[in-house]
């Protein structure tokens, strides 16, 4: 297929300047190369830390300000156009007309029945990063549409790539002040979903400001996929540098061959190292996945056991006999099992923050509850990511939003046939869909 000068242009043009660009020039720069592609209005809203909001990125890499101009420069991912097609992911088409938008069926909308806005997901991989606003009068024709699809490829890109050394964007997507322990959390663990042919890995953990001890960890290497999950004693600082520790040991003895049961007793032996014996313990279930086989291999250091889920239901639980936690030195065997996985199959891995979490009438929230709510989300067809933000916001409806434990969980599905296609977050392959209520 032949790209026409047009979309050349704009994606070689951008990709050029961005290379030298700061965060904050990433508006101008993307409007501009965009309008040679015929795009106007042109935006980048990017998901809050918690995935609550969409907040508009201008050059001042704040949201409102001079820049934000008579666009919104928030919007709601719960009420809005723009939150749907972030949570769904997918494109999706409405009218702005008197100031607020308005669904419609996406097609032949003449111009002076209002101003049409697309909102098309901004997609690293498998990681939502916000959705990109296109808006103007005249209707996009297929061309068009896939510009579009196009362009936001190459925002999402420049976005990752820019993120890292930039104080803007970590002040754009905080809804409040973060605690240091949580500053150090946020800093270490990998991004919260990732997928390829062979697996899809989703994560949340709450709550996003304050946690301290809790931590999770995947890797690739070949065909196995490395992945463990942390709950340090306490919820200050101090937990939050036990979990620090315990996963950067892992990193470093997993890198250097050690096994399942070696690396769980190295990460014993730093932190009994750094804070004595039985001071500071950490309770951790280390994993492998083969993903040729499906064969999971794990660990268990004082943790609650994974759950499988299959066909839509709870069909196990992984028991393997628990060593002690990490840091306690009681001399326990560490066992490594084994079971074999089947295609399509989600081993829910999680901390106590979720299942004890309780209402005000002193009720906790549950395994089985949380389990059922996984289910019947997935049964919706929701991808794993917007799975885990639903279930983020219930439990802390449920707890009144003051969780008094860090509430961490991690879901990885094995997809069993290396040639099954994985679509962005998980979502079914759309084009443009229009909103229709």
């Amino acid at each position: 297929m032949t790209t026409s000068p047009g979309p050349e242009r704009m994606l070689v043009g951008l990709l050029r300047a961005g290379h030298m660009a700061a965060l904050e020039q990433l508006p101008d720069l993307v409007a501009e190369h965009a309008a040679s592609a015929g795009l106007e209005e042109v935006l980048i809203y990017l998901a809050d830390l918690q995935h609550v909001v969409l907040r508009l990125l201008t050059g001042e890499g704040l949201r409102g300000g001079e820049g934000a101009g008579k666009e919104i420069a928030e919007l709601g991912v719960d009420a809005t156009l723009a939150g749907r097609a972030f949570q769904e992911i997918r494109v999706l088409a409405g009218t702005e007309t008197g100031g607020e938008t308005a669904e419609d069926a996406g097609e032949g909308v003449e111009a002076g029945e209002g101003t049409r806005q697309w909102w098309v997901p901004l997609l690293n991989g498998t990681e939502r990063l916000g959705v990109l606003r296109v808006g103007g009068r005249a209707a996009l024709d297929a061309q068009g549409r896939d510009n579009m699809r196009d362009l936001a490829s190459l925002v999402a890109l420049l976005v990752i790539d820019k993120r890292p050394y930039s104080d803007s964007y970590a002040r754009l997507v905080r809804t409040r002040p973060m605690h240091v322990a949580a500053e150090m959390q946020w800093t270490l663990m990998p991004p919260l979903t990732f997928a390829d042919h062979r697996v899809s890995i989703a994560a949340a953990l709450e709550p996003a400001y304050q946690v301290g001890g809790d931590a999770f960890d995947y890797a690739l290497a070949g065909d196995v996929v490395h992945l463990g999950i942390f709950d340090a004693m306490g919820h200050d600082v101090s937990a939050g540098l036990s979990a620090n520790l315990a996963v950067a040991a892992c990193r470093n003895n997993r890198r250097q061959g050690a096994d399942l049961a070696a690396n769980s007793q190295a990460i014993e032996q730093v932190l009994i190292t750094e804070f004595g014996q039985a001071t500071r313990f950490v309770t951790a279930i280390l994993a492998d996945l083969d993903t040729r086989t499906g064969v999971i291999s794990w660990v268990n250091r004082g943790h609650h056991p994974p759950v499988v889920i299959r066909g839509g239901r709870w069909v196990s639980t992984l028991q393997c006999r628990p060593a002690h936690p990490l840091g306690l030195d009681l001399g326990l065997t560490v066992t490594t099992c084994h079971t074999q996985l089947e295609p399509g199959d989600r081993v829910v891995f999680y901390s106590d923050g979720i299942t004890e979490a309780r209402n005000a009438a002193g009720q906790e929230f549950g395994l089985s509850r949380f389990i059922d709510f996984i289910i019947r989300h997935t049964a919706d067809g929701l991808p794993a990511p917007e799975t885990l933000r639903r279930l983020v916001r219930n439990v802390l409806d449920y707890h009144d939003h003051h969780l008094q434990d860090d509430a961490t969980v991690v879901i990885l599905e094995w997809h069993g046939d290396t040639r099954r296609r994985v679509h962005p977050a998980g979502a079914a392959p759309e084009s443009v869909t229009p909103a229709l209520g």
